[in-house]
């Protein structure tokens, strides 16, 4: 699994026609932008037909598409335009949960007898589960008498994959999109899919107030029974099974929260899952530290033949360079890391030029999951590891200095675009060798070129700085060191190994004598 991906939110990522909304036909004619970075793969976030209440995450219809996004014309003149350019482009498959306009919940909410009564899972008195992102889960329905779950927002309604039907249906969705040439899914929260068959409660926990990478959705529960079930592993499986009945083959990336050893088992024996989202670099310290240790963790869990992800930024979280106090420079180590270490690389939109997270406050936003956090302050928010407004990673994308930066002419662009702009838009970046763009260009075409480092082994090598992260790629009989400078100072590392070629420098070098310029890296093969 050798690929790169480039993430799109559509709604923000070029408006064809001036509406202030991005859609299909702004993707398909920055296609060719894509391509000349180098990325073999496109991610882009829902566009089927949708209330929009979550942006397209409630889905109303995954056989349509959203007349704001385009029409079924434009989805296949996308998915032909990506493959006429030698690319890959995965759709993203909402399976857990459709919108509460979606036509089987608007039957089964009707009574406890219609042909879609079982389809979502109904309760006469609700257990104490909770919400991903608020305290209540369950939802009364005057019209039946009963309460619905919904594990992310109240008009999310959790289909009941304990219903065979609701199980064809699905698989019969992602057949339909396979059939028109799509090469694979990202699966939205894929570990909520099944919940615990006896509705046990779960655990109260203190300790578990927040949210965490193990522990999504805090709220002082331990999501024992109504996340990562056995039956969820099972079924990543049988949908592998689905995906595996097309050529050529499909990809299957999973967004699963929880322990290493928990989250691979959505690998099986590698027939399940081809790829998990691993968000612990979203949450990263700048500091050869913490790279060393998840260089090793994930090489102790993701071994040959699975293969880990390196993901800095999403449309759910903050931007990653807020990390590095918007400096573009340390983005440039961030994205030499991320192209080198042993992982698929997953890149979000914007990240490539240095976008910045917008100022959009909590009582200004669209995103609907502010609504339970509008008592917090603002600078709280501010503050905060995960954003609650996500809003601000979702500005649209700055393509150059003129109205709009580029996205839209129209007079009003759905959210605001960022003031943040000067030498942080494509244009600019283009036209700059120097620039964090020319950087990625660099680093990808180098990947792409050296199946080493797609491929290769890795291993970490002791350098004589704290601030100095090294580590060497092998493959065959053929073997790159990376060194990576974390500080902004120049340092001295001598190497006790023979320098063929120095492949790659930040700083342009073409000779490496020992010393690594302050936020400067080099690839040498050795």
């Amino acid at each position: 699994m050798n690929t790169t991906i480039y993430q799109i939110y559509p709604r923000s990522f070029y408006d064809s026609n001036g509406d202030g909304i991005g859609d299909l036909q702004g993707i398909i004619q920055k296609l060719d932008y894509i391509k000349s970075l180098g990325f073999e793969t496109i991610w882009i976030s829902p566009f089927y037909a949708s209330p929009q209440a979550d942006f397209g995450y409630d889905v109303a219809d995954y056989y349509s598409i959203a007349p704001e996004y385009g029409t079924m014309q434009d989805a296949e003149k996308l998915i032909n335009e990506v493959h006429h350019r030698q690319m890959k482009i995965v759709f993203d498959m909402v399976m857990n949960h459709t919108s509460d306009q979606h036509h089987w919940f608007l039957e089964s909410k009707q009574n406890k007898t219609n042909t879609k009564a079982d389809w979502y899972i109904w309760r006469d008195k609700p257990n104490n589960w909770k919400s991903i992102v608020g305290p209540k889960a369950w939802h009364y329905c005057e019209t039946r008498k009963q309460y619905y779950f919904a594990s992310f927002l109240p008009f999310q309604p959790d289909l009941n994959y304990r219903n065979p039907a609701v199980k064809k249906a699905m698989f019969d969705v992602c057949r339909f999109w396979l059939q028109k040439g799509v090469d694979g899914f990202r699966l939205d929260i894929f570990n909520c899919i099944y919940k615990d068959k006896d509705f046990k409660n779960n655990p109260f926990s203190i300790l578990h107030a927040f949210p965490s990478e193990d522990y999504p959705g805090g709220n002082f529960q331990i999501r024992k029974y109504s996340v990562n079930q056995d039956e969820n592993f099972e079924f990543a499986q049988e949908l592998r099974q689905v995906v595996d009945a097309f050529q050529p083959p499909r990809l299957l990336i999973g967004e699963v929260f929880g322990k290493h050893d928990l989250k691979k088992k959505y690998l099986g024996n590698n027939n399940g899952l081809h790829l998990i989202f691993l968000f612990e670099m979203l949450f990263y310290k700048f500091k050869p530290s913490f790279f060393q240790k998840k260089i090793m963790e994930f090489n102790q869990h993701y071994a040959a033949p699975f293969m880990p992800t390196t993901v800095f930024s999403n449309h759910d979280q903050f931007r990653s360079i807020r990390r590095i106090g918007n400096s573009l420079e340390k983005a440039k180590i961030l994205a030499t890391l991320q192209f080198t270490l042993r992982g698929v690389p997953t890149v979000y939109a914007g990240e490539e030029i240095g976008m910045t997270n917008g100022t959009i406050s909590i009582k200004n936003g669209k995103d609907p999951i502010t609504k339970p956090y509008s008592w917090v302050p603002q600078f709280i928010a501010n503050l905060l590891p995960v954003a609650i407004n996500r809003d601000n990673c979702r500005t649209p994308m700055q393509w150059n200095t003129h109205k709009n930066a580029g996205f839209s002419t129209a007079n009003e662009t759905w959210l605001p675009v960022n003031k943040d702009i000067e030498n942080r838009n494509v244009e600019q970046q283009v036209n700059n060798e120097t620039s964090l763009l020319h950087v990625f260009k660099r680093l990808i075409k180098l990947r792409n070129e050296n199946e080493i480092l797609s491929n290769g082994s890795i291993e970490l090598v002791k350098t004589n700085h704290q601030q100095i992260l090294a580590f060497t790629r092998t493959l065959h009989n053929e073997q790159l060191m990376v060194l990576l400078n974390f500080s902004k100072v120049n340092i001295s590392n001598q190497l006790n190994v023979p320098i063929k070629a120095v492949l790659f420098s930040i700083k342009g070098k073409s000779i490496f004598n020992g010393v690594l310029e302050g936020y400067d890296a080099v690839i040498l093969k050795i």
